[in-house]
């Protein structure tokens, strides 16, 4: 059996006051462009992920998010050809400041029995019921 390695990414379930959750499409210049995925991004070797989601929802969304806000929701577990993805979802209501995509990626805010209509990396996809059933 040949070795992969494993990543960890944390990611974010952001909900708004109607109960819309936000998506954000990879840019044309990463792996899997075009697909929509929860915002969030790699773990550093020093940082828990409640820090790294801390600290890339500032970079990615311009938002400011306190660690008592950022709930742990589930996770998921995913092989891809070049590595083993571990990613905790994280679920969070409050924020400071206002979403913008301070990466020129495309942001959509999205109600969660449409979530499915969005195509998202394989990781994300088992996400989505955890989602429907919390939000309903």
């Amino acid at each position: 059996m040949t070795q992969v390695k494993t990543v960890l990414v944390a990611a974010c379930a952001l909900v708004d006051a109607d109960g819309r959750v936000l998506l954000a499409q990879r840019p044309p210049d990463k792996s899997m462009a075009g697909l929509w995925e929860f915002p969030g991004g790699k773990v550093e070797w020093d940082e828990r992920p409640e820090q790294a989601l801390i600290r890339e929802l500032r970079e990615e969304l311009g938002i400011s998010v306190q660690e008592a806000c950022l709930a742990p929701l589930s996770f998921a577990s995913h092989t891809y050809p070049a590595f083993h993805l571990l990613m905790p979802l994280f679920i969070c209501r409050r924020w400071e400041g206002i979403v913008q995509p301070c990466e020129g990626q495309h942001l959509k805010w999205v109600r969660p029995a449409k979530l499915r209509e969005f195509p998202m990396p394989p990781a994300d996809v088992p996400l989505i019921p955890v989602l429907v059933e919390l939000l309903r």
